[in-house]
């Protein structure tokens, strides 16, 4: 079965490049009459570009995009999560956690998520599944899903969602290290300054608070603090990486192999590493497989490369989750 199980709508900042890459993705599915960059071909993706962000992205039209491209990949399941600083709700959970304070790094991430906190979780969570029956004419199961960051003692907040919702399937994932959001490129020189090998023991130990949380249906790309290429000789993790396999397989949490940062950071790997893959197959952890795709043309990139990843290191069936129940199919 070939499923994308960790697929966002929209994220955000509203940079002159989020605007390029939302019109490099409606052009990847239509392209307009005129002849392209006459002023005619300008005008009409200007009108195109003025009704999505008018629309935003909690609009049938965007969504079918994604609908489009997983009929051409033959996908049978999709995951569509967003992360939770997009909603208002809890953005005071991010304030408690996240560096803010008033220097360089805390004014940063500030002005990022004042940027990217935009709309309400209701809304998307009715969107979602108004959409669901208009996916089932096509035969795909359009599962809703919600990437919440977890920090170490964020359970008071984060146990309600995870309760007051219809969720198919909760993803935990990690993007800060003491309020540090190590995944933004205006601060990876902060890398430089600290040992590695204490920055990802430190990291891996909030991973296995994630895991042993109850919270998480999956807890996703497990080893993403590589994502700028900063990482100790791996034999050096090699016992993080079984303390997290163990943790994953003991407390029954799934995993995935997520190709996001190989098509879209400097460290072009897939998440996990292989050696970690095979740690974790050796520990019998369930795997799902995700594209981290934040845009419709990236629905489903690499998971073929991914799938058969996963079969090289001994994996024969991947995870799927409906109303957070999981079951285990063929790959």
């Amino acid at each position: 079965m070939k499923v994308d199980y960790h697929v966002h709508l929209e994220e955000g900042p509203y940079s002159l490049r989020w605007l390029t890459r939302t019109a490099e993705a409606l052009l990847f599915f239509q392209q307009p009459d005129s002849p392209r960059h006459s002023l005619a071909w300008m005008e009409e993706m200007a009108a195109r570009m003025g009704k999505r962000v008018a629309q935003g992205a909690f609009s049938r039209e965007w969504l079918d995009l994604y609908r489009v491209r997983a009929k051409q990949l033959g996908l049978q399941e999709v995951g569509v999560v967003d992360h939770l600083y997009r909603f208002r709700e809890f953005k005071p959970y991010f304030e408690q956690h996240m560096h803010l304070a008033d220097d360089e790094l805390g004014r940063l991430q500030r002005e990022w998520l004042d940027q990217v906190c935009t709309t309400s979780i209701d809304e998307f969570v009715s969107f979602i599944l108004s959409q669901q029956p208009v996916w089932a004419e096509d035969g795909i199961a359009l599962r809703l899903g919600i990437e919440a960051d977890y920090f170490s003692g964020g359970e008071e907040v984060l146990a309600p969602l995870v309760a007051n919702y219809p969720w198919d399937h909760v993803i935990g994932s990690i993007h800060f290290a003491s309020g540090w959001g190590f995944d933004n490129p205006q601060t990876q020189e902060r890398f430089f300054a600290m040992s590695l090998f204490d920055l990802y023991e430190e990291t891996f130990a909030v991973v296995g608070q994630a895991v042993a949380s109850g919270l998480f249906d999956i807890v996703a790309h497990l080893d993403n603090l590589k994502v700028f290429g900063h990482r100790p000789p791996e034999a050096e993790l090699v016992p993080l990486y079984r303390r997290i396999a163990g943790l994953l397989k003991q407390h029954d949490v799934a995993t995935e192999i997520n190709t996001g940062l190989y098509y879209r950071y400097p460290v072009k790997e897939m998440c996990p590493s292989e050696s970690f893959l095979r740690i974790l197959r050796e520990h019998d952890v369930p795997i799902t497989t995700s594209s981290d795709s934040h845009f419709p043309d990236h629905l489903g990139s690499y998971l073929e490369q991914a799938r058969n990843t996963l079969k090289q290191s001994g994996y024969q069936h991947i995870a799927t989750f409906e109303q957070r129940k999981r079951t285990l199919v063929s790959l």
